[in-house]
């Protein structure tokens, strides 16, 4: 079922893009794939350690670079006739380029930080494409308004932030007219990708919050193209985003990138867990990388802080010296102690906090009245943030106060700054001050603590940073809540809200000895010189390759409607059941196994009532009844729910709980002779009835280990709402499908070393799988697999070798069938003419060969074997009614 939330939103994802300029001019573009393909395999050994210094090994590609805004300034020139672009020196993503390597292209594509009259908007793409390798996107003032001022900073930017809209004043309320803006800037970004793109080559990067349903549009048209994202920003954690009303859209779009991107774990830890929580996928963390299983794509997840660009703050210290700021300013604060704040104009920079923190200090510590200076540096906001008014008000009446009374004549303890510096300036104040202060209440990564300690460190030739005439010293108090704090293990960490807490890391920072500052400056440089932006955008690329190698070799099939649209890739060898293909081989066949799962497979698996519908029934009775069937239920279920639920099926062999009990119908008449007639086993069957012993084919039957089990489990239980004990004859499972995800997973893995510490010395297994927590003996080779082997064996023994073989079954502890099938054959247990389907549902990574959607096409298939089941044979294959086989199976004993 479609959610709601995007149904009117089919149009706008639809997929279907008018035909681009430059795209009829490049005739080697593929069409997106109708049918299944196979994808180019990569080599593993052609990525690079992302420790390495080299730059990525792939050349002759082209990285797309694709944000809000291209790195590029723009003005219009004085005689009003046309414009003038230059590159922003301080864009981070102009950045980026430094670690790929040479001969790698890089294009941007983006919009301009100008309205461009729609006259001129031919003449400027032309001439940003030639000049600056960048692809303007242009949106209308109106689109703009609601997709970037409105869905962008007024929902999306407070809501990562960790703002909920309770009032309309306070946060933006969910606008559907704004959503739909914001999905269709993202279309026209897409657009613009596509103008230039060649997805057999090219890498696309996707950056931030403004475009994260862009993938869906890209993955729409181009099935294998590489594809990344990164978010700038926090991602909140699963109980504030939930909040949002596209939340699902959201998460499914970021998910059809190949690599996603955070700056901390905590942003990827939150990320996962709404994925959890929204979509019921569960990651996994194999050799160092965390992967999400996707439709059959492990999605990546990247977790690495970007970095500064060394080169360019370097060149920036040297002008600042030629500009003489430093000498300035050193006279300006001769004599003072200079703790520095340098933030943007926003709600969540906590600068108040910050000056509040200022004013305790010096309560407390009065010896540095006069000598102790905060300067303030408040940037102009980036855009038309919530709240922006009032929240200068309050700035500027705090400065005025705490002036006034903590001040005296020469001295003011607060200078603040609200104005535009170059960045020149800004590393000025850099050179003078002992301490940077970071008091964000949340930000996503916040390079000023990197910038300030370059700074400090001065280089070569200049003359900041020489005034230290030894080792180099910086201190920094940062706030926990911001992205770059987890790599400054050096500085001493804050929660803000606490306003003494701050105030004294603030005053121990300024009077740590010069040994303590110079360590901690020096652990901080090693780290911040060597992670720099080229490090980070090196990184980032080794992993995308890595992970497309993985997607490339398999197959891929784009399906879905609108946001619910998925890629689902499968090994080249999987493909789904044909029901003429199987339909063919049952009716050649004369000697049949078929190995049937039920929950999941017959029954699905969110069905409250778990007992056999009459159809089920009906349809096992017309398979047992072929005399070239055997018919097995292999199930993980109990005995007594088998015996009770498949009573009417007369000649069904079942296996429960894995195959630690088996029940084989008619085993005496078999053992006589191996065949009955059919005629004569009616007549006798009361002599036979459905209740006959199981075998117990696992080994020892001394269950006492069960008297430790399930007191422990119960003790979970009662602590784990949602979950539940099932004890079967041979086993206890603890089942945790309805409790918390989160919680009940951290239950499990309680309970699996609980479990394992109390029955150290019992002859039992403890093994956790999906949603369970299960005890059983250690009976050797008591699975599924076992069971299927033992059914072509004795077949095999017996003369009548299986010609055709059926296995069916959704979940892990089938694959043990699948695994069995697929070497009898190299065993000779199965002749190498035996037709084998091994089966699972749904489509996802199998040893199974075959796959079918659900337990309804599970049913559709069997109905169409039981009609050939039902079918009249000829009259030169009717069998003499003495010889008729109507079924048979084998012995275990």
């Amino acid at each position: 079922m479609m959610s709601r939330s995007y149904t009117n939103l089919l149009d706008l994802a639809s997929g279907n893009f008018p035909v681009m300029g430059r795209e009829k001019e490049r005739k080697r573009f593929p069409r997106v794939m109708t049918v299944p393909g196979n994808i180019v395999e990569l080599d593993d050994d052609q990525a690079t350690s992302v420790t390495s210094e080299n730059p990525s090994s792939i050349a002759g590609d082209r990285m797309i670079i694709v944000a809000n805004l291209l790195p590029l300034k723009a003005k219009r020139r004085p005689d009003n006739k046309g414009w003038s672009f230059s590159w922003n020196e301080d864009s981070l993503l102009l950045r980026v380029k430094d670690g790929f390597s040479e001969d790698m292209e890089v294009l941007y594509v983006g919009s301009l930080p100008v309205d461009v009259d729609p006259i001129e908007q031919d003449d400027v793409s032309n001439y940003l494409l030639e000049k600056f390798k960048c692809v303007p996107a242009f949106l209308s003032p109106t689109l703009l308004a609601k997709y970037y001022h409105g869905f962008c900073k007024k929902l999306l930017w407070p809501l990562f932030h960790y703002m909920l809209p309770f009032s309309a004043d306070h946060g933006g309320r969910f606008d559907r007219s704004m959503w739909e803006a914001y999905v269709t800037a993202n279309k026209v970004f897409s657009q613009k990708v596509i103008e230039v793109l060649n997805p057999e080559d090219d890498f696309v990067w996707i950056h931030d919050y403004h475009l994260m349903v862009l993938p869906t549009f890209l993955r729409r048209r181009f099935v294998r193209l590489r594809m990344g994202f990164f978010l700038h920003s926090p991602f909140p954690s699963s109980e504030i985003y939930r909040s949002l009303p596209v939340r699902e859209e959201i998460l499914k779009a970021l998910l059809l990138s190949d690599l996603i991107g955070f700056h901390t774990f905590d942003y990827a830890r939150h990320f996962l867990s709404c994925c959890s929580r929204m979509l019921g996928l569960e990651y996994q963390s194999k050799r160092g990388y965390i992967g999400l299983d996707y439709y059959g794509r492990t999605v990546g997840i990247k977790i690495m802080p970007v970095g500064i660009h060394m080169g360019h703050i370097e060149t920036v210290i040297r002008q600042a010296d030629k500009d003489l700021k430093v000498e300035e300013l050193k006279r300006q604060f001769e004599g003072k102690t200079v703790l520095l704040g340098v933030d943007d104009m926003d709600i969540f920079k906590g600068i108040n906090l910050k000056l509040l923190a200022m004013e305790h200090m010096l309560q407390q510590h009065p010896n540095w009245r006069g000598e102790a200076v905060l300067v303030q540096i408040a940037n102009p906001a980036r855009g038309q943030g919530i709240d922006l008014e009032e929240i200068q008000a309050e700035i500027e009446e705090s400065v005025k106060r705490i002036n006034k009374e903590l001040g005296k004549p020469g001295y003011e303890p607060i200078i603040f700054i609200h104005r535009p510096l170059s960045i020149s300036e800004r590393m000025a104040y850099y050179s003078i001050a002992e301490c940077v202060v970071v008091t964000a209440v949340r930000d996503g990564m916040n390079l000023t603590p990197y910038e300030y300690i370059v700074c400090r460190q001065g280089v070569s030739g200049a003359g900041i940073g020489s005034e230290l005439s030894g080792p180099k010293k910086s201190m920094l108090v940062v706030s926990e809540f911001i992205g770059c704090s987890p790599s400054l293990s050096g500085a001493i960490r804050v929660n803000p809200w606490n306003v003494e807490a701050t105030a004294e890391a603030m005053n121990e920072a300024i009077t740590f000895p010069d040994c303590e500052k110079e360590l901690r400056h020096e652990k901080h440089y090693r780290y911040v010189s060597s992670h720099d932006v080229a490090f980070w955008s090196r990184s980032f690329l080794q992993d995308m390759e890595r992970t497309c190698a993985d997607h490339f070799r398999k197959r891929c099939w784009g399906i879905g409607l609108g946001f619910g649209f998925r890629v689902v890739a499968l090994d080249p060898n999987f493909r789904k059941l044909s029901i003429d293909e199987i339909v063919a081989a049952y009716s050649r066949a004369k000697s049949r196994a078929i190995l049937l799962d039920y929950d999941g497979t017959l029954m699905p698996q969110h069905f409250i009532i778990k007992t056999p519908s009459p159809q089920v029934l009906s349809l096992l009775n017309r398979l047992c009844g072929d005399p070239k069937n055997l018919v097995f239920m292999v199930s993980g279920r109990g005995r007594d729910s088998l015996s009770k639920w498949f009573n009417p099926c007369k000649n069904l062999g079942l296996a429960a709980e894995h195959g630690y009990f088996l029940r084989l119908i008619l085993k005496k008449i078999v053992a006589s002779g191996g065949y009955y007639d059919f005629n004569w086993m009616k007549k006798s069957m009361d002599l036979w009835p459905q209740n006959e012993e199981w075998e117990t084919y696992g080994h020892g039957s001394d269950f006492g280990w069960m008297q430790l089990a399930q007191p422990v489990m119960m003790s979970y239980t009662e602590a784990t709402d949602g979950s539940a004990i099932e004890r079967k004859d041979s086993a206890l499972v603890w089942h945790y499908l309805d409790a918390d995800p989160v919680f009940g997973f951290s239950q499990a893995k309680e309970m699996l070393d609980h479990l394992e510490s109390v029955l150290t010395n019992e002859p039992v297994a403890v093994k956790s799988g999906q949603y369970i927590v299960e005890v059983k003996p250690q009976a050797r080779g008591v699975t599924k697999g076992i069971v299927a082997e033992k059914i072509f064996t004795s077949m095999m023994e017996k003369g009548k070798q299986a010609d055709f073989v059926l296995c069916i079954g959704d979940d892990r502890s089938d694959e043990d069938m699948f695994e069995i099938i697929g070497s009898s054959v190299s065993r000779h247990i199965l002749s190498y003419q035996t037709e084998v389907f091994a089966c699972t549902v749904g489509q996802k990574p199998s040893k199974a060969k075959y796959y079918l959607d659900d337990s309804s096409q599970v049913l559709s298939m069997l109905e169409s074997l039981a009609e050939a089941t039902d079918s009249p044979v000829s009259s030169d294959e009717e069998p003499d009614s003495s010889q008729r086989i109507v079924g048979r199976v084998s012995s275990f004993v």
